[in-house]
């Protein structure tokens, strides 16, 4: 019996196993059977972050009918398409699917009974689903594979790349013939430069939270009225608030003039400030109007290979993004000259000729924009989308909170509008872009600056901006919490100094020039990034104090670039081992967000061709041939 553990039971592992469920019939004969050992200290299927012991506030930033992870006629694909339900679907057909199992929870069964396809579930929804698809998975498999389930965490890995692998879990070993690390979102220990704001904290007795995983976080510290600065606008701050507002029991009442907010008295005064000074844009809660854009059309496989030709170096800006910006304003224009042409001032088939010939960054495509689209609100600008802010200049604290509580509504207003369906036609384009990107950035031909800057600083800050935000009622509720004084703007370009005189912070921006506040409490308001020479994971510490993880080191003439990532093959996703002079390791694979693949989500809009269950297919075909030549199996013990 060949043997595999695979570490990490959330929606990576999961998405794996029904790969292996799917792939399985045609790779591994019947007469090679195999054993996955799946661990994992939280539940299998939803894992850590969906979990279900979490607080029933916080929710998904995806409409139901967006999240899905079953492969579709969209995928390719070497290994069999097996369709599944959406979260969607799921929900209001659960009893019909295979193997059903009643969920426990009443609030979310609840939930699930009246969920419509554009709502935002809960996280807990989510767990449920995850719950289900988990089991299906393990139901699919075929007789001769069979599963364990182990709620602990591995600490170690040792064993010879030429034989088995012994993983060491905490009170328990096993032995494998191969080592799948499915880890998922991970922990890190806070950059120091974090220190000094710890060190300042403890000294004066003050609140520091440094960035953290929301669910976790223990904000019992901070009291009633507290004023507290939160560094950061994305959906890390967002579940933050949303816990110490409504999670300290204050409510919402709907009006005729929108949502009023009545304090329960135990929140804290809450001071927000970013680099934008803006929350991300909120997400879009229609359907397209019109017919989908026929994507890729100038970032697919050719364009990237034309680019790729050239030999490098490269620049993202100057030399990838011009197209990946043009295939954004195709899906963008597509859905407005389809779904709202009276807005448009010329034929559809005569922009596209026009549009196909011209660059982004051309006088000749601006011209081509503003004779066709009458409206600037109408055209797609995306400095103004990063930098709303960007030199404004007001004159008090209560012009700023006007202003941005003007932009707020007028964000989610939008965003909420199907007469501006367009933006999900470009938001639809900027998944495409993952399709190629990976290819770039594994290039080699990204100059080691470029991707620090531009794809690992600029790029993926921007994409989490305008397309992960969070749904529009809670950007709803942080203009009735404006209103009702509890959430207080800082604006763009966020300085937080310490003063020791009296163990304060002082929080100023660039928005409203020499307005400062004073804080006792400080939050960085944002997820922790993960890097493998901080990692709070024990089986990664391992690997790396004993040089079996290499970290990515991009190096030219010019610039180091330490990513924190750990590097793997591309090709197939196995470690880069150092032991093994930089070879990849033959028995160890690794997925997920900390790996160098960057953008593998572990679940997915239906019909998008999702990288991750590519991956997660190449992947599980690989390790089953694998299994299936295997000359000495491994021995569970």
């Amino acid at each position: 019996m060949s043997v595999l553990v695979i570490v990490g039971a959330g929606p990576r592992g999961t998405g794996l196993l029904e790969r292996i469920a799917a792939n399985a019939p045609e790779l591994l004969p019947a007469d090679r059977p195999l054993h996955v050992h799946l661990v994992d200290p939280h539940p299998p299927g939803a894992g850590r972050i969906w979990r279900h012991d979490q607080s029933p506030l916080l929710r998904m930033n995806s409409m139901a009918e967006d999240v899905t992870m079953f492969t579709d006629e969209h995928s390719t694909i070497e290994g069999p398409v097996r369709p599944g339900p959406s979260l969607a679907e799921w929900a209001r057909r659960r009893h019909e699917f295979a193997p059903y199992r009643e969920v426990a929870d009443p609030a979310v069964r609840a939930e699930l009974r009246t969920l419509a396809p554009t709502d935002f579930p809960t996280r807990r929804a989510q767990s449920a689903y995850l719950d289900w698809v988990f089991r299906r998975a393990v139901a699919d498999l075929p007789p001769h594979v069979t599963v364990t389930v182990h709620r602990d965490t591995v600490r170690r890995i040792d064993g010879p790349a030429d034989g088995p692998q012994t993983v060491h879990l905490g009170d328990r070993t096993l032995t494998a013939d191969h080592v799948a690390l499915t880890l998922g979102h991970l922990d890190s220990t806070p950059h120091p430069r974090h220190d000094a704001d710890a060190d300042f904290a403890a000294r004066h007795g003050r609140f520091h939270l440094p960035p953290a995983y929301t669910a976790d976080a223990d904000l019992t510290g901070l009291a009633p009225g507290e004023h507290t600065v939160l560094r950061g606008l994305g959906l890390a701050a967002v579940d933050l608030i949303t816990l110490l507002t409504e999670g300290r029991g204050g409510h919402y009442e709907p009006t005729p003039d929108g949502l009023r907010y009545h304090p329960s008295g135990r929140e804290p005064v809450l001071h927000l400030g970013s680099r934008r000074g803006v929350p991300y844009h909120s997400k879009t809660g229609y359907r397209l109007q019109g017919p989908p854009a026929p994507l890729p059309r100038y970032f697919g496989a050719a364009a990237v290979d034309a680019v790729l030709a050239t030999g490098g170096p490269l620049e993202l800006r100057r030399d990838v993004w011009p197209l990946m910006a043009k295939e954004v304003g195709f899906g963008y224009y597509h859905e407005l000259f389809h779904a709202h042409p009276e807005r448009t001032a010329l034929p559809w088939t005569g922009f596209l000729a026009r549009y196909d010939r011209y660059g982004w960054y051309t006088p000749e495509l601006a011209a081509l924009v503003a004779e066709a689209v009458p409206d600037l609100a109408d055209r797609l600008d995306f400095e103004r989308l990063d930098r709303p802010l960007a030199g404004t200049e007001l004159r008090s604290a209560d012009e700023l909170q006007a202003h941005l509580r003007a932009y707020i509504t007028a964000d989610a207003d939008r965003r909420a509008d199907p007469a501006h369906s367009a933006d999900l036609g470009a938001f639809l384009a900027l998944l495409s872009l993952f399709g190629q990107l990976p290819r770039v950035i594994g290039s080699g031909l990204l100059t080691a600056r470029s991707i620090a800057e531009e794809v690992d600083g600029w790029f993926f800050g921007y994409f989490n901006h305008l397309a992960s935000g969070p749904p529009g009622f809670r950007l709803r509720q942080l203009l009735a919490l404006s209103e009702a004084g509890v959430v207080r703007f800082l604006g763009a370009g966020i300085r937080i100094t310490r003063n020791e005189a009296d163990g304060t912070w002082r929080a100023s921006g660039t928005t409203v020039p020499g307005h400062t506040v004073t804080a006792t409490a400080l939050i960085e308001a944002y997820l922790p990034k993960h890097t493998i020479g901080r990692t709070a994971d024990p089986v990664l510490q391992d690997l790396h104090h004993t040089h079996r993880v290499v970290e990515e080191v991009l190096t030219d003439e010019e610039y180091t670039h330490h990513s924190g990532l750990i590097a793997i093959s591309p090709h197939d996703s196995r470690l880069i081992d150092p032991a093994l002079n930089g070879a990849p390791h033959p028995r160890r694979t690794a997925m997920g967000p900390h790996t160098t693949l960057r953008a593998a989500s572990a679940f997915a809009r239906p019909r998008t061709n999702s990288l991750g269950f590519r991956q997660n297919d190449s992947t599980a075909r690989t390790l089953l041939q694998t299994m299936a030549t295997h000359p000495t199996p491994a021995l569970a013990i």
